[in-house]
């Protein structure tokens, strides 16, 4: 067994790691996703108030009345959360546990085993951002804006969000029983989710029957999202070559969690003409760094419009906000999340990640993404547990009356304002 002294100075360094992390976020405003590996800090380094920190955990090691309920690790990772809640980041930086990280990692390589949902941690709750357009909890019925409150039975109010996550993760074919509340309902109802492995193609297109118009949609942001969309854009123009005709792109990024910002400038630059301003970043002292379009984009001269809602996020917003103030794209739908800050992850010792927004995002036109979102051209408002049209259902559709009626308006209305663009 560890000693009770060594497991307190390894606590100690784990949490004077983090604090590292954060004195030095500065230093690093590039927007790049690679992690930085922090180091401990000396104690004569360290801030004077932290001190009341260990006295709090020293009386809680020697008089709490239940000691083996005494986690270190927990009592660790649960002082780092509470010090980055205080920054007021919502949604955005956050805090990962090895294992979390790893998984966190993994989805954004694009496989993973699990149920198939983006999540967050907010003030009322364990929230689904959106479940993965096939996967075991779309399927099962899990919606975009649930909050979930049990998890196999269990109460997961207070659990540090990575706990909750490696709770409903798990090998493919076990089931996890989710406990949620429906938006806008009042009596949570149990889901039975059998896990799989998902693998996440983040980009797919379809056309729209009896059209000449396609549907495109970007999921995520992950690491080969540029190679996807760059393949779907020459099928499209193949096709174009054999006499198939596209008149107009339909793309579809609702729901959509954002990724990596490298990915998101690639995607931009398939759209939007060379030169042209996809965003600004801000640092802490007002500067400002401005990315543009670059290369030869493959659908830049095509009419378009954009679906975006509540769960469109981060890289997500970014192309939205591009889109809209470069006059490329009207946008249809409702206002999008507004977590408009880059990300600097900084790995702790322990394999523990701390994600850092190190500086804001602003859209072309310098309107702040932050707690602001970016509002659509029309808004159309949308039940959660309206089923959203995808490139899956247009597959299986054989008319566009068919498609039509499946009640997802915001799809509906986006169809209209293309083919009014096209005229």
């Amino acid at each position: 067994m560890e000693s009770r002294t060594k497991q307190q100075r390894r606590v100690r360094q784990a949490i004077a790691a983090a604090l590292f992390a954060v004195a030095i976020m500065a230093a690093f405003l590039g927007g790049t996703v690679t992690g930085f590996v922090a180091r401990p800090v000396l104690a004569a380094d360290r801030p004077s108030q932290f001190e009341v920190f260990w006295e709090a955990w020293d009386l809680v090691e020697r008089y709490f009345v239940d000691q083996d309920a005494i986690d270190p690790v927990r009592m660790t990772y649960g002082a780092i959360q509470g010090m980055l809640a205080t920054l007021g980041d919502q949604n955005h930086t956050v805090f990962f546990s090895p294992e979390v990280a790893q998984q966190q990692q993994s989805s954004l390589d694009g496989s993973f085993e699990g149920i198939g949902a983006y999540v967050e941690g907010t003030d009322s709750g364990f929230r689904i951002v959106a479940p993965i357009h096939g996967s075991p909890a779309e399927e099962a019925g899990i919606l975009a804006g649930d909050i979930v409150l049990r998890v196999d039975g269990e109460d997961i109010t207070g659990l540090p969000e990575w706990e909750i996550i490696s709770r409903i993760r798990g090998p493919a074919g076990t089931t996890v029983v989710l406990t949620v509340l429906h938006p806008n309902e009042d009596e949570p109802v149990d889901i039975t989710v059998v896990r799989g492995k998902i693998d996440v193609d983040s980009v797919t297109w379809a056309r729209i029957p009896e059209t000449n118009f396609v549907f495109l949609q970007i999921s995520q942001f992950a690491a080969d999202t540029g190679d996807e969309l760059q393949r779907a854009l020459e099928a499209m123009n193949a096709e174009v070559a054999d006499g198939n005709a596209i008149d107009g792109i339909l793309l579809d990024l609702r729901n959509n969690p954002g990724g990596y910002l490298q990915e998101a400038l690639r995607v931009n630059s398939q759209f939007l003409e060379a030169g042209a301003v996809i965003l600004h970043e801000r640092d802490s002292s007002q500067q400002l760094r401005t990315y543009r379009s670059v290369g030869k984009g493959l659908a830049r001269e095509i009419p378009m419009v954009a679906l975006i809602n509540q769960g469109t996020a981060s890289a997500g917003e970014i192309t939205a906000g591009a889109l809209k103030e470069n006059g490329r794209a009207l946008l249809v739908g409702q206002p999008t999340l507004g977590t408009g800050t880059v990300l600097q992850p900084f790995t702790l010792s322990d394999g523990s990640v701390l994600r850092l927004g190190v500086t804001n995002w602003l859209t072309p036109n310098k309107n702040l993404i932050k707690g602001e979102g970016v509002a659509p051209n029309s808004r159309v408002e949308q039940d959660p547990a309206v089923r959203m049209i995808d490139t899956f259902e247009l597959e299986r559709s054989a008319t566009l009356s068919e498609v039509l009626s499946k009640g997802d308006r915001q799809f509906n209305l986006g169809l209209l304002q293309l083919r009014l663009t096209t005229k």
